[in-house]
């Protein structure tokens, strides 16, 4: 329950497990129920976190950062309501694909294939990943898409705030987080959106 996911913050702390372990806690179970039911509820686990977690960066008091830590862990758990889709999803048991072309080109065909099966190009992009520090490459095309097939303000939210968190994440989990944003990015397949669609005739003509 949420009571109880605080109670357990506040075990934590008292045991000395340090803050930043704690938000590698809350951005990975936001990342885990994305890839669990893509909707907007669980959509809006991600976002809630970042929001918070920018709220205990930047505020000077500490009776305020403690109090945001168990919120965080207590919205987490109201988020997840009554478990929905795939339940046996956990973030950090899915497994790295095996991947033939780990450059530029294999980064266009994951991001070609989110518009089909989805965890197909999750563990495709962890192995990608996993290859070397080439987390901005993933991003910008992954931030280029959003541009071009984005829908609308949660397309743009979602993405800026996955983005933005990775760099908070400890480098051992980081990648993962990241690949599981693939279950709520747009994909090469999708269609272009209204504007674009409208510029590119503009153009022609």
């Amino acid at each position: 329950s949420a009571d109880e996911a605080a109670d357990r913050v506040v075990v934590l702390l008292n045991r000395g497990v340090a803050p930043a372990s704690l938000w590698d806690a809350y951005f990975q179970a936001a990342g885990e129920l994305v890839m669990r039911a893509p909707g907007i509820v669980p959509m809006h686990a991600l976002t809630s976190t970042n929001a918070i977690h920018f709220a205990f960066q930047n505020s000077g008091h500490d009776e305020t950062r403690r109090l945001l830590l168990l919120q965080n862990a207590s919205f987490l758990t109201m988020f997840r309501g009554n478990p929905t889709g795939d339940t046996g999803l956990q973030i950090d048991a899915f497994e790295p694909a095996t991947i033939k072309n780990d450059g530029a080109d294999g980064l266009a065909e994951i991001f070609s294939l989110v518009s089909t099966d989805r965890p197909k190009a999750a563990a495709q992009a962890l192995a990608w990943l996993q290859k070397g520090a080439r987390a901005d490459e993933f991003m910008n095309h992954a931030r280029r898409l959003i541009f071009l097939k984005g829908r609308d303000a949660h397309d743009y939210k979602f993405s800026a705030a996955v983005m933005e968190d990775y760099r908070h994440l400890t480098p051992a989990v980081r990648d993962r987080y990241l690949a599981s944003s693939i279950y709520r990015l747009r994909g090469a397949g999708d269609p272009d959106n209204d504007l674009v669609q409208r510029t590119r005739a503009a153009l022609k003509g």
